[in-house]
């Protein structure tokens, strides 16, 4: 098997291209902008870089809606310019994974245009066809996208599966035949010499058996499928036989985004030998925000509080520790800006020391980090205020079920929530400088770009060694040189568990000792921790140690 674990000790940055760079002046970032500023990614530390969809779309739902598999969206270039990436990516030493979404295509790929030809078509089984029921939808479904998990064809009077938009009809993994033709793009690639796959909500590949009616509200319009139907029958049988027929063929990394999963189920996905994959994404520390109205899913605003937070990162480390690998991430294109989520941007200063802190927090962690362009400059929620300033195409399902149809919450409350929680707020264009549209683009961008950058910009970020760049900068490095944040063991300080404001642990091995201290607060602290005279402070976000007293935010490693 040609797999190991040679991820252990990598850190990778997800680049959503769209909004990274515009080499031409369109407005839309593409591949060539990408390739600008790869030597600003090497400064940066990062080894793998992840691509979210560059493939041909009709960008229903930004790339996510696959018409091609084997072909670059024009608008992001041409597959010449994705060969000069992938060369010089390599040439850096760094990697290139790719977002890899097989649960759905576009129905604009030829197989989904073949399957709506008839019911004999060799086609029609690549997809998720049922008859109604009494006149409505074969069950009682709802979409990840709001309405809906069924769209009626009138020329064959079937439904087709949709757990996305309808533009975004299920594969069928039931059929042997999509498998098949799954591994063989999928080797086409690697071949090509792609390090790896994210693999878009792979756990949902398996449907229930027989495709029952969910359990539903009565405040609900649809079954919530989140509920019920990750995690398969069949789901890991087929990610084995993936295994089998690609990822043991390839030196290569693979994670597999797997909403409603549990650290037992993450060690089936993400077990040690290698059998399936190598890590997921898990969104538990995404949803400690729950709202007290199922209906309103995740749109509400509260910040999580520390000791809700602590306790989820503290069972993933221990729980998948020796058996599995974690993820570690705070942010990425579908959830907003860690540092307005879980930190504090109403100062400056704030904003800075907070961001380094919840950096500390996750990095000193075991599991791989990921890193979301902006986030290793502290970019911001978008700050939207009008509707007509979100393109998202969820965030504007939810508001027109929510308000316009349900009447479950007002439309300057669900504003408030859409400026939380909206996946826009990840997706507006990258800050490179205080130019017109933050030298992004010197075309009005797809999507607007943010007030504050003339403030928050790589810019002014490289100009100041104190920023939140060369902080990442450090963490990565020290990941780099010390086996201990790779392998040693995570245990919370005795006591710190039910601490409101500080998050204390440590990693241990049998050379090294680190004690991570961090102030979630904006309140100066006093705390003691038993520190050996001898330690060292390895990285904080103060110039100066102020002992038990800690100040806002404040973040401290010490190495003994």
């Amino acid at each position: 098997m040609k797999n190991n674990h040679w991820w252990k000790n990598a850190v990778v940055y997800q680049i959503y291209p769209k909004s990274f760079q515009d080499s031409n002046n369109d407005g839309v970032g593409d591949l060539q902008g990408i390739i600008s500023r790869l030597d600003y990614l090497q400064k940066l530390g990062v080894d793998i870089l992840w691509l979210n969809p560059i493939y041909e779309s009709p960008q229903v739902d930004n790339g996510y809606d696959i018409s091609d598999y084997r072909a670059i969206n024009p608008t992001l270039g041409t597959m010449a310019d994705f060969d000069q990436l992938l060369a010089a990516v390599h040439q850096r030493g760094m990697k290139l994974v790719m977002d890899l979404v097989v649960n759905h295509t576009s129905d604009q790929h030829r197989w989904f245009v073949a399957a709506k030809q008839g019911h004999d078509n060799p086609y029609r089984d690549f997809y998720i066809w049922r008859d109604g029921k009494d006149g409505h939808a074969p069950n009682n479904w709802g979409s990840y996208f709001s309405g809906p998990a069924w769209k009626y064809d009138p020329a064959s009077d079937q439904y087709y599966l949709h757990l996305f938009a309808p533009e975004q009809p299920d594969l069928n993994w039931a059929n042997p035949k999509v498998r098949t033709a799954v591994y063989e793009m999928m080797n086409w690639w690697a071949d090509k010499g792609v390090d790896g796959f994210r693999m878009d909500v792979i756990n949902l590949i398996s449907k229930p058996q027989g495709l029952p009616d969910g359990p539903q509200s009565a405040d609900e319009k649809y079954a919530t499928v989140e509920g019920f139907v990750p995690n398969g029958p069949r789901v890991h049988d087929y990610l084995r036989e993936m295994n089998r027929h690609v990822m043991s063929k390839h030196r290569m990394i693979t994670v597999g985004e797997t909403p409603g999963v549990t650290p037992t189920d993450a060690q089936r996905y993400a077990n040690l030998d290698n059998q399936e994959l190598n890590m997921v994404f898990q969104f538990e520390h995404m949803n400690l925000d729950a709202n007290p109205n199922p209906a309103l899913g995740k749109w509400y605003d509260q910040k999580p509080c520390l000791t809700d937070l602590r306790a989820n990162l503290s069972k993933w480390q221990t729980e998948l520790a020796g058996t599995a690998w974690n993820s570690l991430y705070w942010n990425n294109h579908d959830q907003p800006r860690v540092v307005s989520r879980f930190g504090d941007v109403s100062t400056e200063d704030y904003r800075v020391k907070s961001a380094k802190m919840l950096a500390t927090m996750t990095h000193f962690m075991q599991g791989t980090p990921y890193i979301y362009e902006g986030e290793e400059i502290g970019m911001t929620n978008a700050g939207f205020t009008r509707l007509a300033d979100y393109v998202d195409l969820e965030s504007l399902n939810a508001y027109h079920q929510l308000v316009e149809e349900q009447g479950l919450v007002d439309g300057p409350t669900m504003l408030k929530y859409l400026a939380m929680h909206s996946r826009d707020n990840a997706r507006t264009p990258m800050q490179w400088d205080g130019s017109a549209n933050a030298g992004f683009s010197t075309h009005q961008p797809w999507e607007k770009v943010m007030a504050n950058y003339r403030r928050i910009n790589v810019d002014n970020a490289l100009a100041d060694p104190n920023s939140i760049f060369y902080y990442y900068q450090r963490l990565i490095r020290l990941r780099h040189t010390m086996p201990v944040i790779t392998d040693g063991a995570y245990a919370l300080v005795v006591g710190n568990e039910d601490d409101p404001a500080v998050f204390a642990y440590t990693r241990h091995d049998q050379e090294t000792t680190l004690l991570v201290i961090l102030n979630y607060t904006a309140q100066p602290l006093e705390r003691h921790y038993d520190i050996p005279d001898t330690a060292e402070r390895l990285i904080s976000n103060y110039h100066d140690d102020q002992g038990d007293t800690l100040r806002p935010y404040e973040a401290k490693v010490y190495q003994y």
